[in-house]
């Protein structure tokens, strides 16, 4: 996959082909000061401007008619601090180059998403997360950042500089300026032992507060039209290392995952009614597997079928009851689900737009092969989890709009000031930040 999703002829698209843009004109700035100049001269020309990453968002977050800026060439390490345990980032630095730079140094970061692709400031600023008892989202392990403002300035935020801009710029939905460096909290590589295997849905949503409890990192995939369920289970190891072997982890993540998953979505779009049984026949493939490794290799895995996805976070003691309609709702329904139901978690934060802001969340995930109609299904989907105060992943599909998100955000007028004072003139609008914010 290319670093950065694109089309012909300066029509922009995004991973899951979903949304596609045609800017007025793109830069790719090579320093800070370089970036600051393209945001001045956007505002001369009376241009929007938006930075994008890899295109890994399913909105149209980073869409835009003005000016799109590139970060290929803000990559890379600025700073590691061995006293401090942080490390500092430029912007467009992918996650993937991120962890493996870490790894060299035998540093890691505490916890991260299933996916590498992105940009770490892509990923930030959408709230990207992996899940997790104590430790939280990528954002959450931020420590500093430098954002350039609407006019051109650069601005150091921490807890101790600019904290009031630090509390949001977290997560910033690209809205409050655009990032150029981010510093995280590392700490020395561990090792995590992850232990997977099937459960029954009914089973796992019994015991979910104890699985929940007991391990450092819990998630679990759930199979639509089935009572099965994949659990996963990573941990804190003393070691020793035991990764899992090229062959079986070939059939395992390639193979299974991805080629198998690729052909199996192919005959569930082309026969819907086979979808059922393929749905059966997966569940059942997946068999029970323990491996440890370094974070990286344990957290994050290849995603090469594609796909449009809806998340949303909800209360964590409301995830049973969740998960309970959304079953009884495929159940009743006419839908054919061929994609798995992820299931996450993660502590409360205090970034003002964090999914978990200020409460314990669960995190429902339904997706749908790339190219299958999905509005069904995650229109019914979205009813469900929005009874429950849900807030969707920034950078997935969501029909919610600022009234809504004024109701389950308590600190989202605290946003929609700050946006005020740094962006009056609105340079880094766009229509999804329109709809998500008031404009």
């Amino acid at each position: 996959m290319s670093s950065t999703a694109s089309g012909k002829n300066g029509t922009w698209r995004n991973w899951g082909g979903n949304v596609t843009a045609r800017p007025a004109r793109e830069v790719a700035p090579a320093s800070v000061e370089e970036l600051s100049a393209a945001v001045r001269k956007a505002a001369e020309d009376g241009l929007t401007m938006k930075a994008v990453g890899t295109g890994h968002s399913f909105t149209s977050i980073a869409a835009t008619d003005g000016v799109l800026i590139r970060p290929q060439l803000l990559t890379g390490i600025r700073k590691i601090d061995r006293d401090a345990m942080t490390v500092t980032v430029e912007a467009g630095t992918p996650l993937k180059r991120l962890n493996m730079a870490l790894a060299r140094e035998g540093l890691s970061l505490t916890n991260m998403g299933d996916i590498m692709e992105q940009t770490v400031s892509g990923a930030t600023s959408t709230g990207t997360h992996g899940t997790g008892r104590e430790s939280a989202s990528i954002a959450a392990q931020i420590t500093g950042l430098e954002l350039v403002t609407a006019d051109g300035s650069v601005l150091s935020c921490s807890e101790k500089e600019n904290p009031e801009v630090f509390a949001a710029a977290r997560i910033g939905l690209g809205a409050l300026g655009i990032v150029t460096a981010i510093t995280f909290a590392v700490e020395p590589v561990f090792l995590l032992m992850a232990r997977e295997e099937p459960m029954p849905f009914d089973r796992v949503l019994a015991e979910f507060d104890e699985l929940w409890a007991e391990n450092e990192h819990f998630e679990f995939y759930w199979f639509p039209h089935t009572g099965s369920t994949n659990t996963k289970r990573n941990n804190r190891s003393a070691g020793p290392e035991k990764p899992v072997s090229p062959v079986t982890g070939w059939f395992e993540d390639e193979f299974l995952s991805n080629g198998v998953f690729q052909v199996a979505q192919w005959v569930g779009r082309t026969a819907p009614a086979t979808v059922p049984t393929i749905a059966r026949i997966s569940s059942k493939a997946l068999s029970a597997r323990t491996y440890t490794d370094i974070p990286y290799k344990v957290f994050t895995s290849p995603r090469r079928v594609r796909f449009v996805e809806m998340e949303y976070a909800v209360p964590r003691e409301a995830l049973a009851e969740t998960l309970r309609e959304l079953k009884a709702m495929i159940d009743r329904s006419r839908l054919r689900i061929s994609f798995p139901v992820e299931v996450r978690t993660a502590p409360a934060d205090d970034i003002t737009l964090s999914t978990a802001s200020g409460r314990e969340s669960a995190y429902v995930a339904v997706h749908m092969f790339k190219g299958t109609p999905y509005q069904a299904y995650f229109t019914a989907a979205e009813r469900i989890l929005t009874a429950h105060e849900g807030r969707p992943h920034w950078g997935k599909v969501h029909t919610r709009d600022a009234e809504y998100f004024s109701g389950v955000y308590p600190r989202f007028g605290e946003f929609t000031a700050l946006r005020d004072r740094l962006d009056p003139d609105r340079r880094f609008q766009n229509d999804y930040l329109r709809r998500v914010l008031g404009s």
